[in-house]
């Protein structure tokens, strides 16, 4: 299944229902660079879920699931061997906290962005993950209501894209 994610905020689950959804601060780039804010464009497959066993049963998916600890994060330094790659805290080089105190990080997906290999400077830790109650914009993640994201991954098998679409 092809999910589309459109420059409006829409993300498209063919033949099920459309889901407002947040892009990045800075919209979705056709050249995504570490640090700038945007949601890359392109078709990424998804990889594997995540989710907070304290604050969430495991979610009902056909895909990979873990379930975060918390010293987990994720190398957010183009420079160290670990770009764009979970790692285990304490961790030296620049990393994102995976367990965080907010409920973004509840629920999410691993989108394949930038990780067949990683090249350095061309964006990390792009999610699919849970919305802020408004819908702020994300670092250049794609983020849902909590419900929509449990829907959309119901529905989820491995093979399944997100399309994010500059225009």
């Amino acid at each position: 299944m092809i999910l589309t994610v459109s420059p409006e905020g829409t993300l498209v689950v063919p033949n099920i229902a459309n889901f407002r959804c947040a892009l990045g601060r800075s919209g979705i780039s056709t050249a995504k660079r570490e640090g700038d804010g945007a949601t890359p464009a392109g078709r990424f497959p998804l990889r594997r879920v995540f989710y907070r066993p304290d604050r969430l049963a495991l979610p009902v998916t056909r895909l990979p699931v873990l379930a975060l600890h918390p010293d987990d994060g994720w190398c957010d330094d183009p420079e160290h061997p670990d770009y764009n790659r979970p790692v285990r805290l304490p961790f030296a080089a620049s990393h994102e906290m995976m367990w965080r105190e907010d409920e973004l990080y509840d629920l999410g997906a691993v989108l394949g962005h930038n990780d067949a290999p990683p090249m350095p400077y061309l964006g990390s830790a792009i999610f699919l993950h849970v919305a802020r109650p408004d819908f702020a914009p994300t670092e250049g993640c794609v983020a849902l209501a909590l419900n929509d994201l449990q829907s959309l991954l119901l529905r989820a098998e491995p093979g399944d894209c997100l399309d994010i679409q500059a225009e």
